[in-house]
């Protein structure tokens, strides 16, 4: 039986991360399959957009006749309840879980797994949470709408400072006066070893499954987040307290002021941040070129591989190494003929960590161009082979892919570029507009050459 269990948990979790859902990731260490970390990725339109919210999910041996447990890590250190049913403690109210009491044929069956209980929590987060509270569902007293809106206003809030701020602020190292004075003792005294370059045995360094993912996710959605914080400006107040719901407690509550003004600023140093790390690679790899690393070594393979295959397509495309450093190239891509991009000429530049694949590339338009899968600064959304990772053809494919994709479903975990993925999926007449602005923009490459 126990093996049959690590049999249908190990499936599970292969599925889950070959799928092509971008609002869903999971992980575990090294061989320990009953233990695994997932990461829900706040859905559009909603108070919890584009945040990163982690959770523990341990594996009983009874799995899958008996539900997993499931613990909300994403709490502030146990001080932000983001949902009437994720506590502050970390506790996930659901009924297939176990930890509510639902409807009948709502309970746990052995048909559901890992992906249907990742989905359930993330289907709490909604365009109104004010409702999952058992007695609120049918809200319509004017106290209640205004308590609505008081709610979602303080989980937006905080979905952005801990959820996304604080979180890539950790992976950075950025200190933040007022981030770290709300810690508790271990984290700060953590923080400030990390800080001091104090020297820490690996073992006890936190497992960050996610910090790469995170980080990428970032830079496309960069410009949401600053498109959020200008709107929510315009409706609340810095210094202004948040307002407590009926259904929260002392001690299980979300409490807090808005202060957006400051997380304006803590992004915009992220973002520099972030920039600032990809340009170190550049100069870490050419200190493992020089030493013959592994990563190196595989890179210049690669590149040797790719530029002869480029040579011998019908495709034009035009690759090279950026000062002779494998870890960095310039690609350029010619625009398809009787296509929005014809005759455009677009120089990417790929960005490759020494931590290769562990670390995928930082990928970046050089050449401006107005398009709905490419951030303002240049960043791309798109979507390699999740099993090839380490395949640099399948990340350049994926990229072309992305740009010249002239039928894309609608997927608003794709919105890197605000005003382009409005117009693009706006109606007949800001369809127009959204391809004159992409063919200005291919005609102005045209004029760089």
């Amino acid at each position: 039986m126990a093996d049959q269990s690590i049999i249908r948990i190990t499936k599970e979790i292969g599925e889950l991360q070959k799928s092509s859902d971008l609002s869903l990731a999971v992980a575990f260490r090294d061989r320990d399959v009953r233990n695994v970390r997932a990461l829900i990725i706040g859905p559009h339109e909603t108070p919890y957009e584009f945040g990163f919210f982690e959770f523990s999910v341990k594996f009983n041996k009874d799995y899958p006749r008996k539900s997993p447990s499931v613990t909300g890590i994403t709490t502030n250190s146990g001080r932000c309840r983001f949902n009437p049913n994720i506590y502050s403690s970390g506790k996930v109210c659901l009924s297939i879980l176990g930890t509510w009491r639902g409807e009948r044929g709502e309970e746990w069956s052995a048909a559901q797994g890992l992906e249907s209980i990742l989905l359930s929590i993330q289907s709490l987060m909604s365009s109104n949470p004010y409702e999952n509270e058992p007695g609120f569902e049918d809200a319509n007293e004017l106290q209640d709408k205004k308590n609505q809106k008081d709610y979602v206003a303080k989980i937006r809030h905080e979905s952005l400072r801990i959820s996304v701020i604080q979180r890539l602020e950790e992976y950075l190292g950025i200190n933040n006066t007022s981030a770290i004075s709300q810690q508790s003792p271990e984290q700060r005294d953590y923080d400030l070893d990390i800080d001091d370059d104090v020297e820490v045995d690996d073992a006890s360094i936190p497992w960050e499954p996610f910090k790469d993912l995170c980080k990428r996710r970032f830079l496309w959605y960069y410009d949401t987040y600053l498109e959020s914080i200008k709107k929510a400006k315009e409706e609340v107040k810095d210094d202004q307290a948040f307002v407590r719901m009926p259904f929260e407690g002392a001690s299980n509550s979300m409490e807090g002021k808005f202060n957006y003004t400051e997380l304006e600023q803590r992004i915009r140093r992220i973002k520099k941040a972030i920039d600032a790390e990809s340009d170190r690679w550049a100069v870490e790899g050419g200190s493992a070129r020089t030493k013959d690393a592994t990563v190196a070594v595989n890179l210049a393979r690669q590149f040797e591989q790719i530029k002869e295959s480029f040579k011998r397509s019908e495709v034009p495309h035009n690759i090279e190494l950026v000062d002779g450093n494998p870890f960095v190239w310039s690609f350029t891509h010619f625009g398809r003929p009787m296509t929005n991009l014809d005759g455009g000429m677009f120089r990417i530049q790929l960005n490759f960590s020494p931590r290769f694949p562990e670390e995928q590339p930082r990928v970046k338009f050089l050449t401006p161009i107005f398009h709905h899968r490419i951030a303002a600064d240049g960043t791309p959304c798109y979507f390699p082979n999740p099993s090839r990772r380490e395949d640099v053809r399948q990340h350049i494919d994926a990229i072309i892919e992305a740009l010249e994709e002239e039928q894309p479903p609608y997927d608003p975990r794709t919105l890197v570029h605000p005003e382009a993925h409005r117009l693009y999926w706006g109606n007949a007449d800001q369809r127009k507009v959204y391809n004159r602005q992409l063919r200005r923009s291919v005609q102005r490459s045209m004029e760089e050459i």
